[in-house]
């Protein structure tokens, strides 16, 4: 027999084998400072492209004092205990009541992770009869969510309805002979790729197949949408969405999610939720902040338009200098290149060390091998003279690349690894 540990010893994982040369730059990064458009990185002044602070809330003043006063009224601790025994408020029951009508939904549902939200939501819709159909591309939350259905899941190729219809065929089929119901799960905005989810040509699948909808829409919400209510807003398809759902850690700058849906569903999922029923309350203090960000969400779009305002100059500089974006149709910002892992090492380091540019770093098994993909996200705090000196930057960083200087650079890597 094996001892459990002996893989672990043996191989590390397709990233955990580059940990010793990448932990502490590359991977668990230690940005300090403020969190703003500049921050620090190992005592140094950058430009940071890597907070998901879409909004610029989370150093906002007027945030940053309600923050304050909610922890001085009520700690970090209260309210002690699960939702269903001692963990529920009417501050909590406001902030729900708030969040449905700003999306448009009869009902919503606090959650304390998005993470742990999302898996637990899938759990709870669907039974081993079920069929679970989703999108390739799909959030690593979608992905172990649908792990624990014991019951049949297709995936569909990413954005493509016709490979998402052929599957609801399948589907309808095989729950006719189990005599389940079907789960159409996508993403309002894909967080890699920046691609909005084609939500309204899935709805109008309803009119052919019988399913439910659900939306991961965590980097839609607060963005995108007339209001700021999210993708489903955007493409006019907020009706035909079946459950709803968005997290705290982006547009509103703190730690949280929700769910909303019709009445009925709400009532169902807050007493079939485990990661809820079994798990300490969202604290106070939470709650509270959340309540000032939606507001401000609400009533001040100069945020939204700062957010855009950025984004679009960002974007537009981008391929006006010929550089790869992809079908971004969001905030995301993704820069394709071509290169090695190695080579996306000493690239970023010459980015970070030698021109202020903190942006996060994408490589294989994330993407294909080949590809470096550096992910950028326009905040509201970010200026024009941020852009320009980004994308001045990355003309300089794109030479080298194709020059060769990084990959003479990566040699040392390469030898340090023994490859």
């Amino acid at each position: 027999m094996k001892d459990l540990f002996e893989k672990i010893y043996k191989d590390k994982g397709p990233l955990g084998k580059w940990a010793s040369h990448a932990e502490g730059y590359f991977v668990f990064p230690k940005l300090e400072g403020q969190i703003s458009n500049r921050m620090k990185f190992q005592g140094k002044d950058v430009i940071t492209w890597s907070i998901n602070d879409y909004l610029g809330l989370a150093n906002h003043p007027e945030v940053r004092k309600v923050d304050a006063q909610a922890a001085a009224d009520h700690g970090s601790a209260y309210p002690m205990g699960a939702r269903m025994m001692s963990g529920h408020t009417a501050l909590h029951e406001k902030l729900q009541n708030e969040l449905a009508s700003f999306v448009n939904k009869e009902a919503a549902y606090l959650l304390n992770f998005g993470y742990q939200g999302m898996v637990s939501t899938i759990d709870a819709l669907v039974s081993k009869d079920d069929i679970i159909v989703y999108d390739v591309d799909a959030h690593a939350c979608i992905i172990d969510g649908v792990r624990l259905h014991m019951g049949k899941r297709f995936t569909y190729k990413h954005n493509d309805v016709d490979s998402l219809e052929k599957n609801l065929a399948r589907a309808t089929k095989m729950a006719e002979q189990t005599g389940g119901g079907i789960l159409v799960i996508s993403e309002g905005v894909f967080g890699m790729r920046g691609e909005q989810g084609r939500l309204k040509e899935i709805v109008a699948l309803k009119e052919k197949y019988n399913f439910r909808f659900l939306v991961d829409d965590a980097h839609g919400f607060g963005t995108l949408g007339k209001t700021g209510a999210g993708a489903g807003e955007e493409q006019g398809v907020q009706d035909g969405i079946d459950v709803y759902f968005a997290t705290f850690a982006k547009s509103l700058a703190s730690t949280g999610a929700f769910i909303a849906a019709d009445q009925e569903i709400i009532d169902y999922l807050k007493y079939n939720l485990r990661s809820q029923m079994f798990a300490k309350s969202l604290q106070m203090q939470l709650v509270v902040g959340a309540l000032k960000r939606l507001d401000m969400l609400k009533t001040m779009p100069e945020l939204k338009n700062k957010l855009w305002e950025n984004t679009r100059a960002l974007q537009s500089g981008l391929k006006d200098r010929g550089f790869d974006i992809g079908t971004t149709q969001s905030c995301v910002t993704p820069v394709y290149l071509e290169g090695s892992i190695p080579e996306a090492m000493a690239l970023v380091k010459d980015l970070r060390e030698n021109y202020g540019i903190f942006c996060s770093i994408v490589v294989y098994p994330v993407i294909p091998k080949g590809l470096i993909l550096l992910r950028l996200i326009p905040t509201a705090t970010h200026t024009l003279e941020d852009v320009t000196r980004t994308l001045d930057a990355f003309d300089a960083i794109r030479e080298r690349l194709k020059n060769g200087t990084y990959q003479r650079l990566s040699a040392a890597v390469m030898a340090a690894m023994g490859s």
